[in-house]
């Protein structure tokens, strides 16, 4: 069966243990060889940058988040031992882990890191498909004469020169298709790699709950229960009309996914519908001036995160959450496509102002979507010549924080104390 050593990449044969470096981090598996499609996911990403540049953390129960209505983001790996888990509200987690340090997320030294991990998957393959900013799909098909190694093996490499490099960790999973490779990117974290091939996929998914396929959330499942189908066993044994019969389009596409079928290629240009930022506020907010402050820091995370991903958007939205949970939302369409934070700021602080007339709000995000290449965003403006002063200030501030990092240059705004 092929196995090599994922720290020094040599053949492992029978050995449990690597022969050459003596590595018990050997991968085994009969399809070692010919499987290509992955799955990359970093480890706790936010944490372990954080751990990563401040070593005194690293040993720590961490949590990145903030306030006492917020949200956990991330959640280190020890954090977690005492139920910490993303999305939770803070003042749960802070129940849980009482003696956890806690970080703000601070997105644009994340986007930064989320970048030079892309750059490094772009050494391995073009076919890479971002999901988020810390994981992301590779098809590392007809990549094996670049690379002169198999694709496990480029993966392993890859997932070492990233620790090395990056000072941060990733777990692989190496499957024939996208819906196993992210099933098992889940086997094996922290810094781990799992292989899922085909010809045991059936098996693997049977015992498994039907939530396990993606897009089958609560409501989903308990339709699904509801009819009979608690298990991905249940969806195996049906039959493949039967289901179409039930639930049209999705009933194929249940019937083939339980038994580990998925034709999705990886797509580098994936549409994307969005990108948004929102926070919660520690208390109820009525007036415009703090309001305006939290618009700014979500309006730069959003410009980030579209920088980042090389598009640029023409439609903004302001959403806002009052203290009673009614949700508001605003939008406002822009001549050309934008991506710079000063922009996406000034539509939505329009917005803010109209609704700023008493009411209470207890959340704000912005949203830009509409979303295109950034080839042709932000145009020279030819009646306001300040705009374009104001895009070139801009884009200066980005090359600064590029180089000595997110914290090197603050808009004057975001230092204001609340009024």
């Amino acid at each position: 069966m092929p196995a090599f050593c994922r720290d020094c990449l040599s053949n492992a044969g029978e050995s449990t243990r690597c022969p050459v470096c003596f590595s018990p981090r050997v991968l085994r598996h009969p399809e070692l060889e010919t499987l290509t499609i992955c799955h990359v996911d970093c480890d706790a990403f936010y944490a372990t940058i954080e751990k990563r540049d401040d070593p005194s953390l690293a040993d720590k129960p961490l949590i990145i988040g903030g306030g006492t209505r917020g949200v956990v983001s991330t959640a280190c790996y020890i954090a977690r031992t005492f139920g910490v888990r993303s999305a939770m509200p803070m003042f749960e987690a802070r129940r849980l882990c009482p003696h956890a340090t806690i970080v703000r997320p601070n997105m644009g030294k994340y986007a930064t890191v989320s970048r030079e991990v892309r750059a490094l998957m772009h050494d391995l393959t073009p076919l890479v498909e971002p999901l988020s900013i810390d994981e992301a799909f590779m098809d590392l098909a007809g990549t094996d004469r670049l690379h002169s190694m198999s694709a496990a093996k480029a993966l392993a490499r890859f997932a070492s020169r990233v620790e090395r490099e990056l000072g941060i960790t990733v777990s692989i999973g190496l499957a024939a298709n996208k819906f196993l490779a992210k099933i098992a990117s889940d086997l094996d974290k922290p810094r781990g790699f799992a292989v899922l091939g085909q010809a045991e996929a059936a098996a693997f998914l049977a015992p498994k709950p039907v939530s396990l396929i993606y897009g089958v959330g609560k409501v989903t499942a308990q339709r699904l229960a509801k009819d009979g189908f608690h298990l991905i066993a249940d969806l195996q044994k049906a039959d493949e009309r039967d289901l179409m019969r039930r639930y049209g389009a999705e009933g194929l596409r249940l019937s083939r996914l339980a038994r580990g079928i998925d034709v999705r290629p990886v797509d580098p240009v994936r549409e994307r519908k969005s990108v948004s930022a929102e926070n919660t506020f520690e208390s109820d907010i009525a007036s415009f001036r703090p309001l305006e402050k939290r618009l700014w820091a979500a309006a730069e995370e959003v410009s980030d995160r579209l920088k980042e991903k090389r598009i640029a958007g023409t439609t903004v939205t302001l959403k806002l959450k009052t203290a009673d949970f009614r949700i508001l939302t605003r939008t406002r369409s822009l001549g050309d496509p934008t991506q710079l934070a000063g922009k996406i700021f000034n539509a939505a602080r329009e917005l803010l102002a109209r609704e700023i007339n008493g009411t209470n709000y207890r959340l704000l995000g912005v949203g830009v979507s509409a979303l295109t290449d950034a080839t042709d965003a932000d145009p020279a403006d030819l009646i306001d010549r300040d705009a374009d002063r104001r895009a070139a200030a801009e884009r200066a501030v980005d090359r600064v924080r590029h180089k000595f990092g997110a914290d090197a240059m603050v808009k004057g705004l975001a230092l204001e104390d609340d009024i």
